[in-house]
């Protein structure tokens, strides 16, 4: 490639790689800060409130966006793979979540923190390690009624987007 091309190359594409990958990842730990920050506030009262139409305790609520980021983050790498996600309904999602609510109900800060920190950073790691490429790949989503979504779509629709989900809500609970 020319110089003249690999210039103009560079100018009419700005984005470098890893560039989109960091810029998701760092939208992903905002998240998760933001959630630890108003969760470390919380009284122990506040931490076993329960969160209306959800029903789960916000301490359940800050351990489930932790351990659902390893989950989140592998069916992304199957879309990053060009592999479809396949065999996963709501159902199960929600059968997942009533089980955990179930598993976690007394769940300490100091466990739910210690996740949310490990997971998050770890998430916001393969995020990183994607390739343009690889966040442009579309398959299948069986969520999605198999509709043929990129990888990255599905990385802010669910593992970016998941603690400012919650995290509203549980504003909502507090009166916040």
């Amino acid at each position: 490639m020319s110089t003249a091309t690999m210039t103009a190359s560079t100018t009419t594409n700005p984005v470098t790689p890893g560039r989109r990958a960091s810029a998701l990842a760092e939208r992903l730990e905002q998240g998760a800060r933001a959630l630890a920050t108003l969760a470390t506030s919380l009284t122990d009262t506040q931490w076993q409130t329960r969160v209306a139409k959800d029903g789960r305790k916000i301490g359940v609520l800050v351990h489930h966006v932790a351990s659902m980021y390893p989950i989140e983050i592998q069916l992304a790498q199957l879309l990053a793979g060009g592999q479809p996600v396949s065999g996963v309904s709501w159902d199960d999602v929600h059968g997942i979540n009533a089980k955990h609510a179930i598993d976690f109900d007394g769940v300490t800060k100091d466990a739910a923190f210690a996740l949310l920190d490990r997971n998050s950073a770890a998430a916001a790691a393969a995020i990183r390690a994607l390739t343009d490429e690889q966040l442009d790949r579309a398959a299948a989503i069986s969520l999605n009624a198999d509709a043929p979504l990129t990888c990255q779509f599905f990385l802010e629709d669910h593992a970016v987007r998941h603690s400012y989900h919650h995290l509203a809500r549980i504003r909502v609970a507090l009166g916040l």
